[in-house]
């Protein structure tokens, strides 16, 4: 731990920050940046809660429109976003990210358990495809991954081999 000399004739506040300055923290200060987009806000808590911890939450938004105007303003890292949400969806949101050829890493957190969708988020560029059912063990797997240049899904997605109908991501 660091000690500072006392301040001779410093201010009472002026001895308050040297003392807050000296004090050692408990996060490192370049955290990854992360921004978080789901339509229901107990969502947004669960997840800011669960990565807190290791990533700089710098936003919660609830709406694809948003989510563009906050990631040009904050340029995450990574964004954690929703399929699908009221107005512009997460997935249109996404492609107009990637458009404007925005930075950041884009995750699909989501309940759609398929694997037809999961291709469809990776063609459309998102580095991740997480679902909710199973976040609280890979969401923060699925950023570090991502944070790599790697592609992550859960690893409980159905993937299944057989034939079945295709589903994709409606434009």
């Amino acid at each position: 731990m660091r000690k500072y000399l006392p301040l001779e004739g410093g201010s009472a506040s002026s001895k308050r920050l040297v003392s807050w300055l000296a004090k050692p923290r408990s996060k490192p200060l370049n955290l990854p940046r992360v921004l978080l987009a789901d339509d229901s806000p107990d969502v947004l808590e669960a997840v800011s809660r669960m990565l807190t911890p290791e990533f700089e939450i710098v936003g919660r938004v609830n709406d694809g429109l948003s989510l563009i105007s906050e990631a040009r303003r904050l340029s995450p890292d990574v964004m954690v976003v929703d399929l699908f949400m009221p107005g512009l969806s997460g997935i249109e949101a996404a492609r107009e990210l990637k458009k404007r050829h925005n930075t950041g890493s884009i995750i699909f957190l989501t309940v759609y358990d398929d694997a037809s969708f999961m291709e469809s988020a990776q063609a459309m560029g998102a580095m991740g495809y997480v679902l909710k059912s199973s976040a609280d063990r890979d969401l923060v797997p699925a950023i570090r991954e991502v944070l790599q240049g790697r592609f992550y899904h859960s690893p409980s997605l159905k993937c299944q081999e057989e034939e079945r109908p295709r589903k994709t991501i409606p434009e």
